[in-house]
């Protein structure tokens, strides 16, 4: 299994996210989380997939003097696009609203980007899902953010949580994407990085 090919390995998770971590825990891999800030900032050039792949690929540049010879470093980044914009994580209530109120009756894309780099090494992989709201009441909004202030999640709201299982309609694709890693394309990439 992919733990035992790791074991001559050193995975750095450079993700705060509880999500990412229980991923990863849940993949079976032993793995180290390191965090360094980093502004979340983008080129308005950039479109859909870009902008994942360009935060990914930056929230990696902080690590890379630091990398030793058998580090994985791993850095992602999770966008909904709706509308030809990147809806990223909300500022405040009246913010996640508005989000939420743009979402409700429509399909959106759920876009995360993972990056892998060692010293010799760097690939970035994304992932898009499509998911589709029904038509959502404001009291059905509000009480979503009041109850579970979604103010940490890119579109201002989570899957797993009420507001998905009352009002996601259809999915098209991974679902753990949506929550915020591609699991099945990590599991894929690291068994291609150490050799099957």
């Amino acid at each position: 299994m992919l733990q035992d090919r790791l074991k001559d390995y050193h995975i750095i998770l450079a993700s705060g996210s509880p999500r990412r971590q229980a991923f990863f825990k849940d993949l079976g891999l032993d793995f180290e989380i390191r965090l360094k800030p980093v502004k979340e900032e983008f080129p308005d050039r950039l479109k859909h997939f870009e902008i994942s792949d360009y935060l990914a690929q930056l929230k990696a540049l902080p690590y890379l003097e630091e990398l030793q010879d058998n580090d994985i470093l791993i850095t992602s980044d999770t966008i909904v696009w709706h509308e030809n914009e990147a809806l990223g994580k909300p500022c405040d209530a009246r913010e996640a609203y508005e989000m939420l109120r743009s979402l409700s009756n429509k399909t959106h894309e759920v876009i995360t980007s993972v990056c892998f780099t060692t010293k010799t090494f760097n690939k970035t992989l994304n992932e898009g899902t499509k998911v589709t709201f029904k038509a959502l009441s404001d009291d059905e909004i509000w009480h979503y953010i009041e109850t579970a202030k979604p103010f940490d999640k890119a579109g201002a709201y989570g899957i797993q949580e009420w507001i998905g299982k009352i009002g996601v309609i259809n999915l098209e694709g991974s679902y753990f994407n949506v929550m915020g890693l591609p699991t099945q394309l990590v599991y894929k990439t690291l068994n291609d990085m150490v050799g099957r």
